[in-house]
């Protein structure tokens, strides 16, 4: 698996990497065995790069990956997030980016990842009653201390992002970017492009939608959290289900599956854009891994493009609540 820089501030990670999230909370049962076996199974493929957070699971997440990278953490780029704040039964309290709650939730993170850093450490979501230079300061001094090795956003504005790198350099922006979200590119990419900030998309097959295994709402598991996403829901799904037929009719002229040609899109999309799709399945990671061998020649991209044009799908991409924490 080829590696590439992420940013200017010198992290390397796997051309793709892997999200956790799914292996403990959101995207119906969890099976720890299995989900242990494909983090190992990545890093035998060469996917270094691992994506959690301390909210995914209330903690169980970073509980997992660290069990599973326990013997192997030299071979790991570790990355986790700070900034959504859950209760123990896993009820939302907001967001909170205080200095001092910084470096609670990082020793916390620390303790539970098993590790002594973090490799990149991002702010979840931006707080909107704290100055951004408060905790991107406050990080800083987790970098300064050894605690923390590279700095990271998430789903911020382009002014936040430029004031944020002002503060402390910024390694990676991680936002949602795939065939069906695209607004990144309007704003974001060309601001940490000019800042030299590398960009890290997350959901690079839309939850799952463009590997076209999704027919039906039904086809979701209950407590699945995509049961309540406006895409996945009534009309929306069913004109989205369109523009996925259209992909997989692309896909098996080329003779891959549709995630392999939804993920070699964003592949293309830049050098400096690494996608973390998230899987809790081996079958599924290995079919991922395979698509950094997918050429796609201006043909193929213009095809794609018309099958799926900039801002075709239905639906936002959250719902009005949780959309009003993203963007900031």
């Amino acid at each position: 698996m080829e590696e590439v820089r992420l940013g200017n501030q010198g992290l390397t990670v796997s051309r793709i990497g892997l999200g956790c999230m799914g292996m403990s909370e959101f995207y119906g049962p969890a099976d720890e065995e299995e989900a242990m076996a494909t983090i190992h199974r990545a890093l035998e493929l060469g996917i270094n790069f691992l994506d959690t957070a301390d909210m995914y699971g209330v903690g169980r997440n970073e509980r997992l990956v660290g069990r599973a990278i326990e013997d192997r953490r030299e071979e790991v780029v570790l990355a986790t997030k700070f900034g959504i704040v859950r209760a123990e039964d896993g009820t939302r309290l907001g967001i909170n980016g205080r200095p001092e709650y910084v470096q609670r939730a990082c020793d916390a993170s620390l303790l539970r990842l098993g590790v002594d850093h973090i490799d990149l450490y991002y702010q979840h979501r931006v707080d909107p009653d704290v100055p951004i230079e408060e905790t991107v300061g406050a990080m800083g001094e987790l970098v300064e201390a050894g605690k923390v090795l590279y700095l990271g956003l998430s789903e911020a504005a382009p002014e936040t992002i430029r004031r944020a790198h002002a503060t402390f350099p910024i390694s990676a922006l991680q936002s949602e970017y795939s065939l069906w979200s695209r607004d990144p590119e309007d704003e974001v990419l060309p601001a940490v492009r000019e800042l030299g900030i590398g960009f890290v998309a997350y959901s690079p097959l839309g939850r799952g939608f463009l590997s076209g295994g999704i027919t039906a709402p039904e086809d979701l598991p209950e407590g699945d959290w995509r049961r309540n996403n406006p895409r996945f829901q009534g009309e929306n799904f069913r004109k989205n289900l369109e523009l996925v037929e259209r992909v997989k009719e692309i896909a098996a002229e080329k003779d891959v599956t549709p995630a392999q040609l939804a993920l070699a899109w964003v592949l293309h999309r830049g050098e400096d854009i690494v996608p973390i799709p998230g899987t809790k399945r081996r079958r599924y990671l290995e079919e991922n891994a395979a698509a950094v061998e997918i050429e796609l020649d201006p043909q193929d991209l213009e095809r794609i493009e018309e099958a799926l044009p900039k801002g075709a799908a239905a639906g936002n991409r959250y719902d009005e609540s949780t959309l009003r924490t993203v963007n900031l």
